[in-house]
């Protein structure tokens, strides 16, 4: 199995219905049904939306330190299954604080959970785009107390009426902070999107991206500047951003020279984890182990804390 990074993961989004049913009765977390696989058969959506809500009912079962420590230490293992030697993960803090769970308890469950892991990791914290500007600048504010757990910042949640330059500021208080900077863009919102994260955000890497292809112009700039794309093919069929694997605009966006990786984004709820993305790209889209590899290459020249 071919070595590679992953910089494209919600650990939120690693929360198997097994994992969901084990700390929900830990805590004495009431659930609409303790079945694993009816739990399982939700995982079925229509679109984005449909997507979070169940996702952010699932997470009301983290509730401990030691609850966020297992989460993280579950997907390094399944993540070191898949090939994975180094791993950029973004967690949510907004989404736990709403629910009465302090920062030190998520930041120092995963943090934890990433030192005793054997491979390569670091965290970044994302900002909930649907919560608005102010509470993410609150949210960095809060979170820079424990600057030494996390290399940068990201935007995410649902695109479509939050675009990028909403904000400006918190991104730029995170570049003064020498902190990273991506942000999600190009998947449901369009090619202008892509354009405010780079010009307003200042951001190193565009999450997903897919709809830069739609803008030759946008496409030639990713080339030149070699700005990394953290595509996720099977969230994309998942949340139906395309209509199939096989219809899928990778292939393409590798054709054109740009920095495609290949990550499992919510794997939990969207069919596999890294390497079955990669499997899945052999088998429907007939790529070869020469992209494939490639593709590895690029993961690893796209991260920022890999020192391999």
């Amino acid at each position: 199995m071919r070595p590679k990074a992953e910089l494209h993961l919600h650990i939120e989004g690693t929360l198997e219905p097994e994992l969901v049913v084990e700390l929900a009765r830990r805590n004495r977390v009431d659930l609409p049904t303790f079945d694993v696989e009816a739990i399982r058969a939700r995982y079925s959506f229509a679109n984005l939306q449909s997507f979070l809500d169940v996702y952010y009912e699932n997470m009301a079962v983290l509730r401990t330190e030691e609850d966020f420590y297992d989460l993280a230490s579950a997907y390094l293992r399944r993540a070191a299954e898949q090939g994975v030697r180094h791993a950029e993960i973004f967690f949510d803090p907004q989404a736990h604080l709403s629910r009465g769970v302090p920062m030190d308890v998520v930041i120092g469950g995963l943090s934890a959970a990433l030192k005793d892991g054997e491979a390569s990791s670091a965290l970044i914290l994302c900002f909930l785009r649907d919560r608005g500007a102010e509470e993410a600048e609150q949210v960095l504010r809060t979170a820079l107390a424990y600057r030494d757990h996390f290399i940068g910042v990201g935007l995410d949640s649902a695109e479509v009426g939050y675009p990028p330059s909403l904000f400006r500021r918190v991104f730029d208080i995170a570049a003064a902070e020498g902190l990273h900077r991506v942000a999600h863009a190009g998947e449901e919102g369009g090619p202008d999107y892509v354009w405010e994260a780079l010009d307003v955000l200042r951001v190193e890497r565009v999450d997903h991206g897919i709809r830069a292809m739609e803008d030759p112009q946008l496409v030639a700039r990713l080339r030149e500047e070699r700005i990394p794309l953290t595509v996720c093919p099977l969230s994309n069929v998942r949340l139906r951003a395309v209509p199939s694997l096989r219809d899928h605009i990778l292939p393409a966006m590798l054709d054109e020279g740009l920095v495609v990786t290949v990550n499992s984004d919510d794997p939990a709820y969207f069919g596999g984890y890294v390497e079955d993305n990669y499997a899945a790209l052999r088998r429907e889209l007939g790529m070869t182990e020469e992209q494939l590899d490639r593709i590895a290459r690029n993961s690893f020249e796209a991260a920022f804390a890999y020192e391999g």
